[in-house]
């Protein structure tokens, strides 16, 4: 008999310790998982690393590729939405085999020619292609783990992203100064059919998919509720996750577009190091990822309240990380405010397994695919904003640093009005009981 997923990360099981342990195979789905965000992760922060060179090859103003950045956000949310609710009848195993071959696919026009329209279009492309990953990646995950057991794998997943920038940048940043910034894009395709090769090796559904559990506890699967999809949208677990993600959203996609830009041009770093240290905020978040969700998921599986572990914890790194980020625009020493990035952008992200967690049980199995690919598309759709706004408030400032102060200064307050309400929102074992699945 398989257990009743409730919201938040509450399960009737918990506490059975050894008996729901996931086993071998999950976590080399998690690990291939891991390999896949840090390859999609890649893929989106290639435009950061090469935008010194690619402005000054293509003659583009900061507006221009802000723009460039944006555009990869076009179609990023609608095909994620579409291809989750794909997800619903559709093995997530092809469905993301097909989406790295498109990726690679997409790195090769920009490694044969130079022209805005090409890089302009294989970016909306590529945005297209990556939309669906995030959510269909986690939905893969939760398939081999139980619901008051998935925030690690979340934060493991979602660290992929803080793995691609502090370990592949520094990797890239000497393939663009050895070969130049082509080449990088050319190795990025590389990877991302290596990827295709061991996945199907490793890919494969585990027990708690939708199918499984209608072959192995037809029963419960057969009387298992449908929710309608505008009440889990329209509830204030919902709501809040979506609000409070979606400035620290924003920032992650700033940081991907214009951070090694800001090292170099406002902080006075060499290309070098801005490479070696575009990852060094990412390694903060994904040590306070994993940290915190290992901590949340423990909370849970002793009985702990999901609003506390999840929504409060979750709304209260957003406050801080996003406070810090505000610090550092009046700070000076280069340094000092390197380390407060690191700090506050590493304590903000925190938030975002979590969300992803709560998101993932807000609905039945069967529905989960298609309210998490919601969730991230309105979530994503900050993308599509923050890089031209960024862009377009460095073209308006007296000096570029001044335009990055600003930038700063505008996401770190964001951030904190987004984690203060989720922390009045989101509250898992309330809407559980709204939704009748408690």
């Amino acid at each position: 008999m398989s257990t009743k997923q409730l919201p938040g990360g509450i399960s009737p099981t918990v506490g059975t310790g050894s008996a729901h342990r996931a086993p071998l195979r999950a976590w080399l789905v998690v690990a291939a998982l891991v390999l896949f965000m840090v390859v999609n992760w890649a893929d989106r922060s290639i435009l950061g690393l090469t935008a010194k060179p690619i402005m000054a090859e293509l003659g583009l103003t900061p507006a221009q590729f802000g723009f460039i950045g944006s555009a990869f956000f076009f179609l990023f949310s609608i095909s994620g939405v579409i291809v989750s609710f794909l997800a619903n009848r559709v093995s997530s195993r092809w469905i993301l085999l097909v989406l790295v071959f498109v990726w690679s696919l997409c790195q090769l026009p920009i490694v044969v020619t130079s022209s805005l329209t090409v890089l302009l279009i294989s970016r909306i492309v590529l945005g297209a292609a990556e939309g669906p990953s995030n959510g269909l990646a986690t939905h893969s995950a939760y398939t081999w783990f139980t619901s008051e057991r998935r925030g690690l794998p979340s934060s493991l997943i979602t660290s992929g992203s803080s793995i691609a920038k502090f370990v592949m940048a520094p990797v890239m940043t000497l393939v663009i100064v050895g070969f130049g910034w082509r080449a990088a894009f050319l190795s990025l395709a590389v990877l991302g059919f290596a990827w295709c090769v061991i996945w199907l090796f490793v890919g494969k559904e585990g027990p708690y998919s939708a199918s499984k559990q209608a072959v192995d506890d037809s029963e419960e699967s057969a009387s298992e509720t449908k929710v309608p999809l505008h009440r889990i949208l329209l509830c204030g677990t919902f709501l809040g996750a979506v609000i409070g993600t979606f400035p620290q959203y924003g920032l992650i996609t700033v940081v991907m577009t214009w951070l090694p830009s800001y090292f170099e041009t406002a902080l006075g770093f060499s290309p070098v190091q801005a490479g070696t240290f575009f990852g060094l905020p990412s390694f903060g978040a994904m040590l306070a990822m994993i940290g915190g969700s290992y901590v949340t998921d423990r909370v849970l599986a002793r009985g702990g309240s999901a609003r506390v572990a999840r929504g409060v914890v979750g709304g209260a790194a957003l406050i801080i990380g996003g406070g810090l980020v505000v610090v550092l625009t009046m700070v000076r020493s280069p340094y000092l405010v390197l380390g407060l990035f690191v700090l506050g952008y590493g304590i903000s992200m925190c938030c975002m397994p979590l969300m992803y967690a709560v998101i993932g049980s807000m609905a039945p199995t069967r529905q989960r695919a298609g309210v998490l690919g919601v969730f991230l598309a309105v979530q994503n759709s900050a993308g599509i904003i923050a890089p031209a706004v960024a862009g377009a408030l460095i073209s308006a400032s007296p000096d570029e640093a001044t335009g990055y102060n600003n930038i700063f200064l505008l996401c770190g307050a964001l951030v904190v009005i987004g984690g203060i309400v989720m922390v009045l929102l989101v509250n898992p074992e309330r809407d559980a009981r709204r939704l009748g699945m408690a």
